[in-house]
């Protein structure tokens, strides 16, 4: 986790300056018989409940999907990441398809050692990887269409942004990046929890800089399936929760 902290927001910081609290250090020390793991980031003293200004906001969270480059040309990351406590699977593919079956399967895995077995979910769990994965994001990359790999946060919801204090600027925290399709970055954003992302201003914004990927006619199945990953990973961190039958 900590170490992951720190590639993502060091990649972060370099595509976008100033987005992201500087990434100082992580490591471990041993505190008698325990192994504890740190991540140290430069302090900002940050108002935690105001929206952020859907123009500016938009503008540099663009320009990370667009200036975040793959150092491989591939979907995956350097290092893993962890997105709550579920560690993403973050191995090179060239097909986006594939990447996103990769985080999906373990999810589920990880949500199934969690909650009691459910033989109707694994099913529809199933045909997700087997059926919809390939139909709907295969699409992106077939007849002729090609997707770059975008650097994503991977965690964007509302409690993982606040405002500087001191310069008002938006800033956002906490992230586990992968070089994804950028439209899985907008999953959380219709998910239950989400209650100012879910305004329709901020995604408008985002699309007059980079818009809906071809066929934009599917975004919005896409963006629906793409919602499931953070919903799995709520039910898998919380036991009981109701994200599992949604």
């Amino acid at each position: 986790m900590t170490e992951g902290e720190y590639y993502s927001a060091s990649a972060i910081n370099a595509a976008v300056p100033g987005f992201v609290p500087i990434a100082v250090s992580w490591g471990e020390y041993h505190n008698g018989e325990s192994q504890v793991h740190f991540y140290l980031g430069d302090y900002h003293d940050m108002d935690l409940k105001a929206a952020p200004e859907p123009g500016s906001f938009t503008t540099q969270l663009a320009e990370l999907h667009s200036k975040g480059k793959s150092p491989t040309g591939m979907f995956g990351f350097p290092v893993p990441t962890v997105c709550g406590i579920f560690e993403r699977t973050v191995t090179w593919e060239k097909k986006w398809a594939d990447c996103f079956a990769n985080q999906l399967k373990d999810v589920i895995k990880f949500d199934n050692e969690t909650n009691c077995p459910w033989p109707e979910y694994d099913a529809a769990c199933k045909q997700l990887i087997d059926g919809v994965i390939p139909r709907l994001l295969g699409s992106l990359q077939s007849d002729g269409r090609e997707i770059e790999p975008a650097l994503i946060h991977g965690d964007l919801w509302e409690q993982n942004v606040g405002i500087d204090m001191e310069t008002g600027e938006t800033v956002v925290f906490d992230p586990g990046s992968t070089y994804a399709h950028n439209e899985m970055e907008f999953g959380t954003w219709r998910c239950s929890w989400a209650y100012y992302f879910n305004s329709p201003i901020y995604m408008r914004m985002y699309q007059r800089h980079i818009e809906p990927s071809e066929p934009a006619e599917e975004w919005d199945d896409r963006n629906r399936l793409y919602s499931i990953h953070p919903y799995l990973n709520d039910s898998a961190g919380h036991p009981g929760s109701v994200s599992r039958s949604m």
